[in-house]
């Protein structure tokens, strides 16, 4: 890991974020910037004359907050302020996690993962990736979500590979099958999308499509 990893969470529990300070206090090139019990208190200056909230690379997430605020207008909420989202939640419910998830969360902890499993997630996803314990796994492998087009194993193969950013050629080439047949899989995965309604018209499409279903997630 190159250069400081600067971190936000929103938890309601005090207890939790007590000992998240104490957790990262030590941890070489992880710095805890700022904390707050709502994402309106993590993302809203204080005095009206206040600068705005410091730069967060990654924002752990509770998923259920007290506030009612909605799990998924929360992640978004982050998203779009730039930072990037590691939920963590005492619940592993397979429709909550494909649901945060799919509002753009690039990962979920379960809370009884210790320090070096949440320190491995926030490096991974800093580095583009993202990260997922078994039950994200899990939720994934068994989604039956109608916006989630069902992918056949080659289909999904295809889909990740070329998404990835290799060409098509370059893809076959992986895969062991020829470009026209590459071919034929991306224009199937394709038209499930558009059945979905999600189309899916550039490689940058495909991209966030893979990030949003969680394909990459084995």
């Amino acid at each position: 890991m190159t250069g400081t990893i600067t971190v936000g969470a929103v938890d309601d529990d005090r207890m939790l974020l007590d000992g998240l300070r104490l957790w990262l206090a030590d941890v070489p090139g992880v710095h805890l910037a700022a904390t707050a019990p709502t994402v309106d208190d993590l993302l809203t200056p204080a005095a009206p004359a206040a600068p705005g909230p410091p730069h967060m690379d990654v924002v752990l997430l509770d998923l259920l907050l007290r506030d009612g605020s909605s799990p998924a207008d929360n992640i978004r909420r982050l998203r779009a302020a730039g930072p990037r989202v590691l939920v963590i939640s005492t619940v592993a419910d397979r429709g909550r996690i494909v649901a945060a998830t799919a509002a753009g969360a690039d990962g979920y902890l379960t809370k009884d993962h210790d320090l070096p499993t949440l320190v491995d997630a926030l490096t991974d996803i800093v580095a583009g990736g993202t990260a997922h314990c078994p039950e994200l796994a899990f939720a994934w492998a068994y989604d039956d979500t109608p916006a989630r087009p069902a992918l056949s194993p080659k289909e999904r193969q295809v889909l990740v590979e070329y998404a990835s950013g290799l060409t098509l050629k370059a893809t076959a080439r992986r895969l062991g099958i020829s470009p026209h047949t590459a071919k034929y899989y991306l224009d199937r995965v394709k038209d499930k999308y558009q059945q979905a309604g999600r189309p899916t018209y550039t490689k940058t499409d495909l991209a966030v499509r893979v990030r949003e279903d969680g394909w990459g997630a084995d």
